[in-house]
């Protein structure tokens, strides 16, 4: 699709604030109580609208079929997500969302419960959505729709500034409390975290109600790090096992061997015997 700068980006925030709309319907209807999901203080989740852009950017050649479509949409949104999920996670010392509960997931990141219906959205968007939002957009006086796009981009990025000091001040008191060493497991650094947070301003206490499931990843990683031990010294147990029961066929096998040498020998001896008494 030929767009402008100016209509990419007002694409971006409508689906922004549909994925919000998504996110905030979901987790009320499964926590049975408000959420104001997503990192920014505003009606958007990034996300979706970057999801959004890239597909509309990316997979409009592949329209001339749904069903590439659909399977490139998936492929497309499994990426997005997991490099948010893994630069999040890097960025902010905590684990956002996790799927290691549910089948056929990628390190927790990724589902694929999750991204095949982000495949139907996709074709949807492209036969559906997209075309009438563009349409409603070209009837608006380009330079309206500037004022309009800047506007909304001053808010953004107003939120972006604050939201982000937010969740770095997320980060500070994680890594704090993770420094202090008095928690013994995931879930007890977590409760602290949440804790301290929710002591402070509505912005933060905002964040932590947003990720119910939100888990700080430091314990996390060193629980990860004693599983890995604890496979690793069980696999050194298997081969020394069976590293001594290969050394005792070998024993076996090297006494049976001894045993037809020394029979061997015996017969070799007694025949010899046996033509020289005639």
């Amino acid at each position: 699709m030929n767009l402008t700068l100016t209509q990419y980006f007002l694409i971006f925030i409508i689906y922004s604030c549909l994925g919000w709309i998504l996110e905030v319907t979901c987790k009320s209807i499964e926590y049975k109580r408000f959420i104001n999901r997503g990192f920014l203080i505003g009606p958007y989740c990034p996300i979706y609208g970057w999801g959004v852009v890239l597909i509309t950017i990316l997979l409009y050649k592949y329209a001339y079929d749904p069903l590439v479509l659909f399977v490139m949409t998936i492929i497309t949104c499994m990426i997005l997500e997991y490099v948010t999920s893994f630069i999040m996670e890097k960025l902010f010392k905590a684990r956002w969302w996790d799927y290691s509960k549910r089948k056929f997931n990628l390190n927790g990141r990724v589902c694929l419960g999750t991204t095949i219906p982000f495949g139907i959205f996709g074709v949807f968007i492209i036969y559906f959505s997209n075309p009438f939002i563009v349409e409603q957009l070209n009837k608006v006086d380009p330079t309206v729709l500037d004022i309009i796009a800047i506007i909304i981009l001053i808010i953004y990025i107003i939120d972006n500034i604050i939201s982000g000091i937010v969740i770095f001040g997320f980060r500070k008191t994680a890594v704090q409390v993770n420094k202090e060493g008095r928690q013994d497991n995931t879930e007890e650094i977590t409760r602290k975290v949440r804790e301290i947070l929710s002591s402070k301003a509505w912005t933060y206490k905002r964040l932590v109600n947003a990720y119910p499931k939100l888990v700080t990843i430091k314990y996390r990683i060193k629980e990860i790090k004693n599983e890995v031990k604890e496979n690793a010294q069980e696999i050194k147990n298997n081969i020394n096992e069976k590293a001594q029961d290969m050394k005792h066929t070998l024993n076996g096998k090297r006494k049976e061997a001894k045993l037809k040498i020394h029979l061997g020998k015996e017969n070799i001896k007694r025949k010899f015997k046996v033509n020289k008494k005639d």
